[in-house]
């Protein structure tokens, strides 16, 4: 059976201060779908609200943009992926093997509080499918609960954009919340790198995570290594 990935992206496009553009951050979305692509997985986009999907100016100039982003914008049919993302209304997680959750500022507003996101991310997490995501992404594991009540994260090991790399992106004035601290305030046990911005990601059971973009790669690897 071919293994299929829901990829989670956003509908934002800037910060509270609406001269502060923000969106996906490409690569998180361009380096994990390479890898399931060579992997033959089937993948599908979607969006707290469904629809288009804002690019943050910062991930087109950043170093870990690479060739597989350079590629997705220059093909006017991946382009059009992402203006026609699914509503999670119109998900079912019994079709999903795996979701995983990309990341960029935007997400920081509307990943947390999405019904219809934590919904998919319970059912698929509750039968043993995977659970992922990359920088910014696990802003959306932040409140979803299980069917007992608990939250997700609750004692559970795992990894994302640090308050350290906030500050060090200049941007720590701007984000809605510290999303580290919010991780340790629900019990979650965080992890980060020695350095900033360098590749790191934490497997804990089915919950796969990534420290920042650089980390996009090895946290879809890891997901294809366990589908697999």
């Amino acid at each position: 059976m071919t293994k299929r990935i829901l990829n989670v992206v956003t509908n934002v496009g800037h910060y509270d201060d609406p001269s502060h553009p923000t969106g996906l951050w490409l690569s998180e979305l361009t380096h994990a779908w390479q890898v399931f692509e060579e992997h033959g997985f089937e993948q599908t986009l979607v969006s707290p609200a469904g629809g288009h999907v804002p690019l943050e100016p910062r991930s087109l100039k950043f170093p870990s943009y690479g060739r597989t982003a350079k590629a997705w914008r220059a093909d006017p049919a991946r382009m059009a992926l992402l203006e026609n993302t699914a509503d999670p209304d119109h998900i079912d997680a019994a079709d999903f093997d795996a979701v995983y959750f990309t990341g960029g500022h935007a997400v920081m507003y509307d990943f947390p509080d999405s019904a219809g996101l934590q919904r998919i991310t319970r059912e698929i997490f509750e039968r043993g499918g995977i659970v992922a995501s990359v920088c910014h992404g696990y802003c959306g594991l932040l409140n979803t609960r299980l069917s007992d009540g608990s939250l997700l994260v609750a004692d559970r090991n795992l990894t994302g954009f640090a308050w350290q790399e906030e500050v060090l992106a200049r941007v720590d004035k701007l984000v809605p919340y510290n999303a580290e601290a919010e991780m340790k305030k629900r019990g979650a046990h965080y992890e980060k790198a020695m350095l900033p911005f360098v590749s790191y990601t934490v497997v804990d059971g089915n919950l796969i995570t990534g420290q920042n973009p650089g980390s996009a790669k090895e946290t879809a690897q890891k997901i294809a290594a366990r589908l697999s």
